[in-house]
């Protein structure tokens, strides 16, 4: 299945249209004020192929870390990130996630976020932790064992449910859907001993019925990709790449306020 973000190719959603995500469907609290961006990353490692343009290289992603750390932005959890708003402090903050749990966010991105003060949001299949990306046709990538989870936790990283495998909510049955909720939060709590309050909608694909799930399902927040609205059960994210040098990051960041200044 295509992974790559709708600016990139063709339309990961279900009907290739984007679902919407309407005020209506969303608490009036919720609807008050305008989020920070939220970045979205996957892998950040060397490669030779990548046909779902998930990877980012080391250096590249150095690089957009100094961006953000050049005009006195801090990367942060989502978690953080939306306490930060509820109190008004967070003015100078990004939110960073990487979806699906790769390795090699030990290694690669982890010693960058510790160096620059910053910390992120990881969302993991629990139901593949030590796997690879079984999900996925193009090249397979490890992904993180549950020692490599604890320590990631244990060094400030917010651990999020994916789901237990890397399906697209929208195809499945209601029970199925409620199962892949609340087991996926099951087993990253049993493993970290900590509670689990965020969750990433696979493929970016999530219709109001999912947003219901995840807020019925007692989880403080939800990640979507396309959706524009300021539900923090469907928050909106943007895609960074490999693509993105600083002129496109700017670019990018402008994009967003223009989007927040126009939601109702």
């Amino acid at each position: 299945m295509d992974k790559r973000p709708a600016e990139f190719g063709p339309s990961r959603l279900i009907g290739g249209a984007e679902p919407s995500i309407s005020p209506a469907d969303e608490p009036p609290s919720e609807r008050q004020g305008r989020m920070p961006p939220v970045l979205m990353y996957h892998s950040v490692e060397e490669y030779r192929e990548d046909p779902h343009l998930v990877t980012v290289t080391p250096a590249r992603f150095l690089s957009q870390m100094r961006w953000l750390e050049s005009r006195g932005l801090r990367g942060v959890a989502v978690s953080e990130l939306l306490a930060a708003k509820a109190a008004g402090r967070h003015r100078r903050m990004v939110g960073l996630t990487f979806d699906d749990g790769y390795a090699d966010f030990v290694w690669q991105v982890l010693p960058v976020l510790t160096q620059m003060g910053f910390t992120a949001t990881v969302f993991v299949v629990a139901g593949e932790i030590g796997g690879s990306n079984s999900w996925d046709d193009g090249p397979r990538k490890p992904l993180m064992t549950a020692d490599q989870l604890r320590a990631v936790a244990a060094s400030g990283v917010e651990i999020a449910s994916h789901g237990v495998q890397h399906l697209a909510l929208p195809q499945l049955a209601y029970d199925e859907l409620v199962w892949q909720l609340t087991e996926s939060r099951s087993l990253l709590e049993d493993l970290l001993q900590r509670p689990v309050r965020g969750y990433a909608y696979p493929y970016g694909h999530v219709t109001p019925r999912e947003v219901r799930a995840v807020r019925a399902g007692g989880y403080d927040y939800g990640c979507a990709i396309w959706t524009s609205g300021v539900d923090r059960h469907a928050l909106a994210r943007t895609y960074i790449g490999e693509r993105d040098n600083g002129l496109r990051m700017r670019a990018k960041f402008v994009r967003h306020r223009i989007r927040q200044r126009n939601l109702p």
